[in-house]
């Protein structure tokens, strides 16, 4: 029923180039580690030694993760079933992401961008911030679409991704343990 569109992106970019899923992620995190070290205008190099070991068991995962549940005849199960299923996960995966923003110990590169877009350049808007970091990947799928004439891992899932992602994300640091407030950092830690 499709993915979020950063895995979207790499599952397209899998099919074109024949590069495994796993190390297309971490290539794609790393670019993005790189690509936050620009936005927040100066070097900080525990976050981004920190974001590209998360990235390095990422890919690893989320490579198992699809083999389990194809193993497991996820895919084979009703549409309906599959979408509930990817939705509640999307949800699931938006409240971690809530919880673990807040927190601001160690993230994925793509959480950190949004992170930083919505707190050092849209005054706290998670919407904007999650749309605005969906631009890469969608770009991604375009080229590989008119390289391979297929899109793939796209579908309604994705779209309720795309959009609910950032009001799931604002919701939760609502409801979800409310009292845990942004620990954002863009300046160095000295100490």
């Amino acid at each position: 029923m499709g993915s979020g569109l950063w895995t979207a992106s790499a599952v397209n970019l899998n099919n074109w180039t024949g590069v495994s899923l796993g190390l297309l992620l971490f290539f794609i995190g790393v670019i993005n580690a790189i690509t936050n070290q620009v936005l927040i205008h100066h070097f900080d190099g525990k976050r981004l030694v920190g974001e590209i070991v998360y990235v390095a068991f990422f890919g690893t995962i989320v490579q198992y993760s699809a083999q389990l549940f194809e193993a497991l005849g996820v895919g084979r199960t009703p549409v309906i079933m599959r979408l509930i299923f990817s939705c509640l996960g999307i949800v699931l995966f938006c409240i971690g992401i809530s919880l673990y923003q807040r927190a601001n110990i160690i993230m994925h590169p793509n959480d950190d961008t949004t992170n930083i877009l919505r707190f050092l350049y849209l005054k706290g808007n998670a919407t904007a911030s999650q749309l605005l970091d969906f631009v890469p990947p969608a770009v991604v799928i375009i080229i590989t679409f008119f390289a391979t004439k297929q899109i793939l891992s796209v579908n309604l899932a994705t779209l309720f991704s795309i959009f609910g992602n950032g009001i799931l994300i604002a919701t939760s640091d609502q409801w979800i343990w409310p009292h845990l407030t942004h620990n954002f950092r863009a300046k160095p830690v000295h100490g």
